[in-house]
Parts: structure tokens; C-alpha cells; sequence
């Protein structure tokens, strides 16, 4: 069951590096997470990381214009074309050398990369019948300087190119006679951004140190020229060395002659630009560095971020100020507008923030952040609808594990988490760390209603809270004792002592009220929680323990050591029932600057987390290395090896020394390449690098800190360097018979359907075990004989049935039709299935997450219902009010009428 497992989201990273995209339609937001991308459904609500990876982290990003293709390349310059449909990877290429920018034309023909100082326009792949994906079509020159971004105009004639050299230059997608190339100068830093005007060859450019330049274009878009055949040049270096000796030789023509030559009449016809004004940024004189710009051109809007975390929306070409708002004390590294131009991304790389600002309303679309120092703990809640993380940098993060969003963040602690679990009821989550606090926070009203200490400060180091949620307990790391407290009064129940060294794990007997501590003094004493506080019983192993777990039944306890070794005890007798020695399965990668191999390095390595799967088959573990474990528990076997990671922008991920990085001096990761950011700190002197001097470079290292299995027993989650990894079971079509016989069919099933055996006919097709044919049954069988069906079912299937229930109700739209089937089940067998709850327990818990799901979707409907029955009543009062009054004031004025006619009529009578 356990085996087909695959990757199925990222959670607690929302954006590393790179650019965000908008998919065409503006709905949804493409980020890119390390070396994977993350697909953000504004509309739904939903996140998705797609299920591929690059080598190294995503430098850039490319989006073809209908959205069914992406260009991804990493730091090395390795390149994926991936399919945003299937989600898969279609070709890999290799620029050899890093990508600066990747730019597809509107047309979606070609697209355009820049490395170094070339650019590089190739052939969209998909357009044409090419053998190989990436076809090249023509190389520019001309930049001095490293270049930086890429525009198209609309009808992709031409493209524009950025430089560090502070130039722009506009070349010609095709031969034109009057553009081949034209270069643009006039800032003093290097160029952010340039954008064309809508359908035109006018052009703005941004350069770093704030500045904008608006260039005006003396021909329109349909008055370029193409080149004939006989003029035709064999590439494009010969054209510009052609048009380079025309333009020596006029100007030799103006000095010797002093007129005007024909060659010079014919360069007036050729494509010229004007500076037209310059705007500057930075009007108060506080220098802030511009590091990302994006340009509407319908609407005419620019966006740009600074190193400060502010950012200005003005309208061009007057240069109008419209919003100014900071988001961030880090700087923005990227800026995105979807093609309505309502929403307006925002993505931050110190902190890990993605933003999503509707700038007409003034309101966030979506802002979320993700852990910016390593996740450290993690716990899923009863039902396995929510997670909870811990980070280093303090905050507690609980994440909807449907939509893969975070909806709270904690913030009241002031020093690392160590470790975070939820109550039993499923409402309260509570946290450990190491400022000497364990807290506990509601999910109701989103408030730490209660904190927790110690008589004497110390550092928390794990945490632990009995089945009932009435008991909460937490280890010492520089003490030696288990603190004990009550959840409802908040007071210290007890001090437990005993051990010889920190206590590195805490865990709860789901069944009994039994606490297993577990220390570096080589010991795990398990405590009577009923019986005085006092020490049941001693575990004694060979070498320090790093963590424990009970079974979910609490019949067998897991003990990991720092000799690698997994070790089950039989904690009511105090006997050892088995071990497996992980530390060859562990398989640690050696880091850059190791002086030995991987294979020695993991001699001394060991698990560090362990977790038993939802029925207590197998047991999940993970430690310093790539990779996570499951073994299964009786056999005492290795079933499967997940890799966690291939991205080799973090450390401890090569099994070999990399002989190329190797050199006379040492390691060539000794060399500090990296100098900050450049746009901190500018150096005017010539010849220096820009940069902080004092900055230091690092990788971070690849590891898993915490494993938990769901309750539900479908999914799994690690928090790992990259994030916090979801796996869940392989949802797609898969044909796993169960008792098949030979005359079990498609056919005969639905023979048997037509012959109204519903009960004959569900088993059949169990047996078959294909989901839709278990469908197709289901949902044939009569409203009324649902009752009689399942009185009729055999006990085997009665599992099976409730398990398909309850995957279905996450996707089907037949909410009482399968609620019947479910109460049905449940009313008639439920006798006989509590002499199974161990192993149905997972079955029922999904169950209750897919209901509880769809529960809290209507309720919200449902009071958003009432709400506006409420007001569309008290509005039609209102009106009926106004009316009636209406009514009344104008019968007044009638009486009123009547009454002065008739006094008239009189008077005019008496007079006569």
C-alpha cells in the first residue's frame, strides 16, 4: 500500500529566486521554488508544485503566450521545456553557460535567451516539425557588458536588450534593411527593465540607480523595410559590419568634402531614436536601488520595486504618480502584471514572500510567506485537513493541506520552535521552543489563550500532549527534566527527573497514559502518568537516542539511535522484539569541502526522526541525507527509498568528489564568488566589483528534521532544506485486481447491473478493482434498495466500500447520495467493525476529512446565504417603508387639493 507513493505538493515555500508569470488567462500565478515551480490558482484558492525538478535552482522563467509550454533554467544554464498541461518534462537542453533571461516573441514563434552578452533567438518548439526542440535561428552582438532583460513588441519584428554596460539595444527579429541594430545610451547604472510602447517602436528604459528613460521612434512598426534577396546578407555579424563601413565611410565624406553624399541621404531613411524626456525616481535625494520594473502596455501602467521593499505605480508617458506602498524590509526581486492588468505580483527573496496586489481596490489577493530559516517540527491534525509547522525563525505556521495555503502565522515566540503538535480535539495547537515557552494557540479565534513555564528558565526541546489532550509535557535540553502541565487550569502538575542528559523526544501511548522520554544518557523511561509520576520502567540501548514513537495501537514502541540503529521494544514486558540497521540505507552525500568520501562520512551519521505509518505496518525515517526510509515493521526490511531532493544548489548532495572543481590550491568552492547583493552597496571606484566585501556565501545542507505520517493514512510529510514535502498515494488509473477470476469483466458486470443484482455486481467489480467501473455500480443502484444492498454485502467489502466513499466524496458533486451509502454502512455493520477500529482507523478519519471538508464549504455558504437573505429583506422593508410613505404624503397632498377646490367652490358660490 505504501509503495506507489509519489510527490504531490510543497508547502511552507512560496518563492526562492527567479521571475514570477502569469498564466494568460491572469488566474493563476507561476512562482518558481528552488529547483521546482509552484502553480498559485488565485481563482480557486489552490496551490500546486508540479511534479518536476530541475538540477539546480530556477534562474528564470519563459511562458509561451497560449500557456502550454515553459522554458525553466536553472543556474548552470541547464534548460527544461516543460508541458503545463501534462506536467511533465518534453526536452532538456544546455546552454553551457548561466541564463540571464528567457523571453518568448507574442507571436509565439520564437523566443529569445540572453547568457553573457549575446543573445540567443530560437525557434518556439511545437511550431515547426523539427528533430530537436530547441532549433537556433540567428546570434546578436553588441552589448559590452553582461545582459539583463529582453522585450518584444507586439507584432514581433523586433526585440530589446538590456546591458550592465548601461546600453539597450534594438534588434531585429528578421532583415530589415532600415534596423539591423540601434544602441541607446543615457543612463549612468545598469539597465532594470525595457519595455515597447503598445504597437509601436517607441521604448522605455529603467536602469538601477532610478532612472527612466522614455526613447521616441522616428518609424512606425509597418515601416520597416525587409531586405530583398539581393541585398540579402548571409548572417547577421556581415550586415552590421556593412553598415558599419557605410557609416565610416559618410563620415570620412563630411570631413574630406564637406557635403552631403549619397550614402548619407540613404542612412536618413534608416530607423533613428530620440530622447524624448528623463524621470527620475529618486526625488528626495535618499538613494534607493530600483532592482525590478514590469510595464502594462494597454493600460500603460509601470511597476517598479526597490532594495527598501517599496514600490511605485506611475502612468506613461507622463510620468503620473498613482500608488506608492511598502510591502517588504527586504527587496523585491521580481515584479509580474497579469494581462488585465488588475493584479500585480510581488516577489521577495530574503524573507520568502509572494505577494498579489489588486492596486485598484488597494486590497492583497494573496500574500503569503513561507518559513525564511529551516522548518524544524511539523504535526498533522486529527483529521489530516491542517498542518502545523515550526521554523527557526520562530513562527508557528498552520497550512490547509487541500489548498497547500498558509491561513495563520504565530508570531509570540522569540527564539527557535523546537517542536509543534495538535490536541486531540483538533482545535488546539501547541508549541515548544527554545526562548522557554510552550504555548498554546486557538484555532477558533487565532489567539495564544495560554502560555506555559517553567520554575527555572530553560530550553524546550520536544513536546508531547496525551490522547485526551488534558496533559501536556516537554523535555529540557540543558536541565535534564520532563515538565508536566495541565491544558485547562495551565498550572505545573509535575517535574520529572531522572535523566542524565538532554532530552532529545517525548511521546504519548495512544492507549494507555504511559510517556516514553527518550535522552542522550542512553535511555528511554517510560512514566506512569496515573500511578504518581513515577518510572514505569528503563529502556537501556547501547548508544545515544534521538527519538521515539509508539505504535498507533501502543502495543510497540520505535527507538532511533545515534549508531543508525532502529530499535522495537515490547515496553509492557521491557523486551526488545527486533532492530534494523539503517545507517547503510542512510546513504549521506558528501559536502563540497569534505576531506573524505560520502561512504565514510555516513559511517558516523544516523536517523534523527522516525514516524509509524497509519496502521502500524511500516515505519518511515529520515535523517542528514537526501534520502527518507520505510521499512516495514515485522519483516524488519528496507520496502522503498524516497528521494527527497536532486537539487545540487544545496550541499551534501554529490555521492563523488567533482574532480572539474578540484584545483592546485584546493577546492574551488573555497573561492568567495558570491558578493551579496550588488544592489546594497555601490563601490564608484574603477575596476572593483560591486558588492559587499563582508558578505559570505554558503549552501545550505540537505536534510529531513521531522517525518509525520496522516491520519488518514493517504499521505505523508517531511520538513526538509527545500520546504515541507507532501507524498501522497498515486491517485492516477492503475489495474490492481483483487481475487480476479476469469469470467470477472467489464461486460459481465454490467450484465449482472442490468439484472438488478446491485450486490453480486459491487463485489464483481471490487474484484476488477478499476474506479470508474466501482462508480458506474455505485451510482446505478437505486435510491431506495441502498439499504437492502448493504445489508447484503460480505464483511470483506464492507472496508473496501467505505474507502471508496471517501475518496469520492473529494471530487464528486453527489454529496447525499454517497452520505446515504456511508450511514447505511455504518448503522448496519458498525458492530462488527469496531472489532477491526486498529485498521480502520485510517479509512475512517479520511472519511471524516472529506466530510468535515465539504461541511465547512456549505456552512460558509450557507451563513453567506443568510446574510444576504437578511439584507435583501431588510432592503425591501426599507423600500416598502419609503413607499407607504410616499403613498401617504401623496394622498395628503390630494386630500389636501380636494379639500382647498372645494373651499373655493364655496367661497366663489357665497360671493355669487
Amino acid at each position: 500500500m505504501y509503495i506507489f507513493k509519489f510527490f504531490s505538493n510543497l508547502l511552507g515555500t512560496v518563492y526562492r529566486c527567479g521571475n514570477l508569470k502569469f498564466t494568460p488567462d491572469g488566474n493563476s500565478l507561476i512562482s518558481p521554488v528552488g529547483n521546482r515551480i509552484t502553480v498559485f490558482d488565485l481563482k480557486n484558492n489552490k496551490s500546486e508544485t508540479l511534479p518536476l525538478a530541475a538540477q539546480y535552482n530556477v534562474a528564470c522563467m519563459g511562458l509561451s503566450p497560449d500557456g502550454n509550454l515553459a522554458i525553466l533554467v536553472d543556474e548552470e544554464g541547464s534548460a527544461l521545456l516543460v508541458s503545463l498541461i501534462s506536467k511533465s518534462v518534453i526536452h532538456r537542453f544546455h546552454f553551457q553557460k548561466p541564463v540571464h533571461s528567457v523571453c518568448f516573441s507574442p507571436n509565439g514563434k520564437k523566443f529569445v535567451i540572453t547568457k553573457d552578452k549575446v543573445a540567443l533567438m530560437y525557434h518556439a518548439p511545437g511550431k515547426k516539425r523539427e528533430f530537436n526542440a530547441f532549433v537556433l535561428d540567428k546570434t546578436y552582438y553588441g552589448p559590452y557588458d553582461e545582459t539583463t532583460c529582453i522585450d518584444w513588441t507586439d507584432d514581433s519584428r523586433c526585440f530589446a536588450v538590456g546591458s550592465k554596460d548601461m546600453s539597450t539595444w534594438v534588434f531585429g527579429a528578421e532583415r530589415w534593411v532600415n534596423l539591423v541594430y540601434y544602441a541607446l545610451g543615457g543612463h549612468k547604472d545598469a539597465i532594470v527593465a525595457c519595455f515597447f510602447e503598445e504597437n509601436s517602436l517607441d521604448l522605455y528604459t529603467v536602469s538601477r540607480d532610478g532612472a527612466l528613460c522614455v526613447w521616441q521612434c522616428d518609424t512606425e512598426l509597418n515601416g520597416l523595410i525587409t531586405r530583398t534577396s539581393k541585398s540579402h546578407p548571409t548572417d547577421q555579424a556581415e550586415s552590421a559590419k556593412d553598415l558599419d563601413e557605410e557609416l565610416i565611410e559618410t563620415q570620412r565624406d563630411k570631413e574630406i568634402h564637406g557635403k552631403t553624399s549619397g550614402n548619407e541621404k540613404q542612412n536618413k531613411k534608416k530607423v533613428k531614436y530620440s530622447c524624448a524626456a528623463k524621470y527620475f525616481f529618486n526625488k528626495e535625494g535618499d538613494f534607493n536601488t530600483l532592482t525590478a520594473a514590469a510595464y502594462h502596455k494597454k493600460i500603460h501602467l509601470l511597476v517598479t520595486g526597490f532594495a527598501s521593499g517599496i514600490f511605485h505605480l506611475h502612468e506613461l508617458p507622463e510620468f503620473n504618480l498613482i500608488h506608492s506602498l511598502s510591502i517588504s524590509d527586504q527587496r523585491i526581486a521580481s515584479i509580474s502584471i497579469n494581462n488585465t492588468g488588475d493584479w500585480i505580483a510581488f516577489g521577495c527573496a530574503g524573507l520568502g514572500q509572494l505577494l498579489v496586489w489588486e492596486w485598484q481596490s488597494e486590497s492583497y489577493v494573496l500574500k503569503q510567506q513561507g518559513h525564511f530559516n529551516s522548518m524544524v517540527s511539523l504535526a498533522y491534525s486529527p483529521d489530516g485537513q491542517y498542518l502545523v509547522t515550526g521554523g527557526d525563525d520562530g513562527k508557528v505556521k498552520v497550512w490547509n493541506t487541500s489548498s497547500g495555503f498558509c491561513f495563520v502565522t504565530f508570531t509570540e515566540h522569540t527564539s527557535i520552535i523546537s517542536a509543534v503538535t495538535f490536541t486531540s480535539s483538533g482545535y488546539v495547537v501547541l508549541s515548544a521552543s527554545l526562548d522557554g515557552t510552550v504555548r498554546a494557540f486557538d484555532l477558533h479565534r487565532y489567539r495564544n489563550f495560554r502560555t506555559f513555564t517553567s520554575p527555572r528558565p530553560t530550553q524546550f526541546s520536544c513536546l508531547a500532549v496525551d490522547s485526551s489532550g488534558e496533559i501536556v509535557s516537554a523535555g529540557s535540553q540543558d536541565s535534564f527534566e520532563v515538565f508536566v502541565w495541565s491544558v485547562q487550569s495551565g498550572r505545573l502538575l509535575d517535574v520529572l527527573d531522572g535523566h542524565e542528559g538532554p532530552i532529545s523526544s517525548l511521546c504519548f501511548n495512544p492507549v494507555k497514559c504511559v510517556l516514553a522520554s527518550a535522552s542522550w544518557d542512553k535511555t528511554v523511561r517510560l512514566w506512569d502518568m496515573l500511578d504518581s509520576w513515577r518510572t514505569k520502567e528503563t529502556l537501556t540501548l547501547s548508544s545515544d537516542v534521538l527519538a521515539v514513537a509508539f505504535r498507533p495501537d501502543g502495543n510497540e514502541l520505535a527507538v532511533v539511535s545515534l549508531d543508525g540503529q532502529i530499535t522495537f521494544w515490547d515496553h509492557e514486558n521491557a523486551m526488545q522484539a527486533g532492530s534494523i540497521m539503517g545507517r547503510h540505507d542512510l546513504q549521506m552525500g558528501r559536502k563540497e569541502l569534505d576531506k573524505i568520501t560520502a561512504k565514510q562520512a555516513a559511517k558516523g551519521k544516523s536517523f534523527t526522526s522516525l514516524c509509524y505509518s497509519a496502521d502500524g505496518q511500516c515505519i518511515l525515517a529520515g535523517g542528514l541525507s537526501k534520502y527518507v526510509c520505510i521499512y516495514h515493521v515485522k519483516e524488519q526490511i528496507l520496502i522503498k527509498k524516497f528521494e527527497i531532493s536532486c537539487n545540487h544548489s544545496l550541499d551534501a548532495m554529490q555521492e563523488y568528489l567533482d574532480r572539474r572543481k578540484m584545483t592546485e590550491f584546493g577546492s574551488m568552492a573555497l573561492i568567495e564568488e558570491g558578493n551579496g547583493d550588488d544592489d546594497d552597496v555601490i563601490i564608484p571606484l574603477p575596476g572593483v566589483k560591486r558588492g559587499d566585501m563582508s558578505s559570505r556565501h554558503f549552501k545550505p545542507e540537505i536534510r529531513v528534521t521531522c517525518l509525520r505520517f496522516s491520519p488518514t493514512g493517504r499521505d505523508w510529510a517531511a520538513t526538509t532544506t527545500e520546504g515541507l514535502l507532501i507524498y501522497s498515494l498515486d491517485s492516477s488509473l492503475t489495474f490492481d485486481p483483487f481475487d480476479l477470476e476469469i469470467d470477472i469483466t467489464p461486460r459481465n458486470i454490467r450484465k449482472v447491473l442490468y439484472q438488478k443484482e446491485y450486490a453480486k455486481a459491487i463485489v464483481m467489480a471490487f474484484r476488477l478493482n478499476e474506479k470508474k467501473m466501482i462508480q458506474e455500480v455505485l451510482e446505478t443502484v437505486p435510491y431506495d434498495e441502498i439499504d437492502i444492498v448493504c445489508s447484503s454485502l460480505p464483511d470483506l467489502y464492507i472496508e473496501k466500500v467505505l474507502e471508496f466513499l471517501a475518496s469520492c466524496f473529494e471530487k464528486s458533486r453527489h454529496l447525499e447520495f454517497y452520505l446515504v451509502w456511508t450511514q447505511k454502512l455504518l448503522m448496519l455493520h458498525g458492530c462488527k467493525l469496531k472489532t477491526r477500529s486498529e485498521k480502520l482507523l485510517p479509512i475512517v478519519q479520511f472519511l471524516q476529512k472529506s466530510i468535515q471538508k465539504h461541511f465547512e464549504d456549505l456552512s460558509k455558504l450557507c451563513d453567506w446565504n443568510c446574510y444576504n437573505m437578511k439584507y435583501i429583506l431588510s432592503i425591501s422593508q426599507q423600500r416598502g417603508m419609503k413607499r407607504r410613505a410616499e403613498d401617504s404624503e401623496h394622498n395628503d397632498l390630494k386630500n389636501l387639493e380636494d379639500s382647498s377646490s372645494e373651499d373655493f367652490m364655496e367661497e366663489s358660490a357665497v360671493h355669487l
